[in-house]
């Protein structure tokens, strides 16, 4: 038999063949500090055949639906191992092989239901909001090309560095806005937040910052791209960006149970700052393979999903960025396998193999990323593609 389940009890009680939880959870209990206290599992949850639930997700069987049990359970096996013999931090890994979950496991801090704290792959979500805006017309891909400023009816344009009120969303979104803020100047605007509230954040940002070069513009990791994603989100739907997300994007897939913290502005935090379960994050990843849609409906325009997920300007070492979407190629047994990534620090990661039909879905606690970017393909895609 080819399914393995190994045991796990958090209060003593025997296994029941459920993922562990974190019991008596409310909304409250949705936070980085609070996910910090959770205990351990006494043993690690590992499923080669995950447990159907009502949550849209279609589950299988490793092995009999794809993939070489011995492989996946060999890594697995790895990741459980205690602390103090590996520098795996890893709370969860989750497989999906052409639209079933087939491999679900839990470790350390991990809980099916508890949402893991997220840092930088909000930015992706944060894209997919402004994506699910344009499918339902508040917003079109021809408006990407047009400044920001102009749908930011609260921006004092008389008072803008040079350059900045050119920014659009395109460059934004591909980390390319050009804005550089003296580290001295941020310092002295987080001493008073009031000054940062709504738009006053983007207003900040674009009047202290250095003047943008017409040509040139670097790539530049940083804060205040997505926070101006998130500020036209606010600005153009019907409501808030806040309730846009629940009802609009995260709602339609049946996600309910996250948590996102308020940035200074009063609006969603777009650099970091969510909180998903690994199940759905595993459904943001199926939702951007499948080009957009879910459960037959069209969330997010295709044409918006495949420009968010192509490589449009080399980031780092050999990786491209998207619309807050990473690119990779990785080499695995002589063969390149094309990536669309998710990332955050800690080691949260959706990376999504699209001809592979292949979705790995990472959460841990690491200091740093850790190692899974480059140990989860090169263990995992064997397990799926022959030699």
């Amino acid at each position: 038999m080819l399914a393995c389940l190994f045991n796990f009890s958090v209060t003593g009680a025997e296994n029941n063949g459920l993922a562990p939880e974190v019991t008596d959870l409310n909304a409250a209990d949705v936070s980085y500090a609070k996910e910090k206290l959770i205990e351990y599992l006494d043993k690690p949850y590992i499923s080669t055949a995950p447990t159907k639930l009502d949550d849209g997700i279609s589950v299988g069987r490793l092995g009999a639906d794809g993939g070489d049990a011995e492989k996946i359970l060999d890594f697995a096996r790895e990741i459980a191992k205690g602390p103090e013999d590996t520098k795996h931090s890893t709370d969860s890994l989750l497989i999906s092989y052409k639209g079933k979950l087939i491999f679900e496991s839990y470790f350390r801090r991990g809980r099916i239901n508890y949402p893991h704290y997220q840092m930088s792959i909000t930015k992706s979500y944060t894209a997919l909001a402004l994506g699910r805006a344009i499918q339902l017309g508040y917003f079109s891909m021809e408006d990407l090309k047009k400044p920001v400023v102009n749908f930011l009816k609260n921006v004092d344009k008389t008072k803008l560095a040079a350059g900045t009120a050119e920014i659009t969303l395109d460059r934004a979104m591909h980390m390319g806005s050009g804005i550089r803020l003296d580290r001295e100047k941020v310092k002295e605007l987080r001493k008073n937040p009031a000054l940062l509230k709504g738009q006053r954040q983007i207003q900040a940002y674009m009047q202290y910052s250095a003047p943008i070069p017409k040509k040139g513009v670097k790539f530049k990791y940083q804060a205040s791209d997505p926070a101006m994603t998130m500020q036209v989100v606010e600005a153009v739907v019907k409501g808030s960006a806040k309730d846009f997300i629940k009802t609009e994007l995260l709602g339609k897939m049946g996600i309910t149970n996250y948590g996102w913290q308020e940035d200074t502005s009063g609006l969603p935090k777009s650099a970091a700052g969510s909180s998903m379960r690994s199940r759905d994050m595993l459904k943001i990843g199926m939702l951007v393979l499948s080009g957009g849609k879910w459960n037959g409906e069209q969330l997010i325009a295709k044409k918006f999903i495949r420009r968010a997920t192509s490589p449009l300007v080399l980031s780092y070492g050999r990786s491209y960025y998207g619309y807050f979407w990473w690119i990779d190629d990785f080499k695995v047994g002589g063969k390149t396998h094309h990536c669309q990534a998710g990332r955050g620090a800690g080691g949260q990661f959706i990376l999504i193999f699209p001809k592979l039909e292949l979705i790995i879905v990472i959460t841990a606690h690491n200091k740093g990323m850790g190692t899974m970017l480059k140990d989860a393909p090169a263990r995992i895609i064997p397990a799926f593609v022959k030699d």
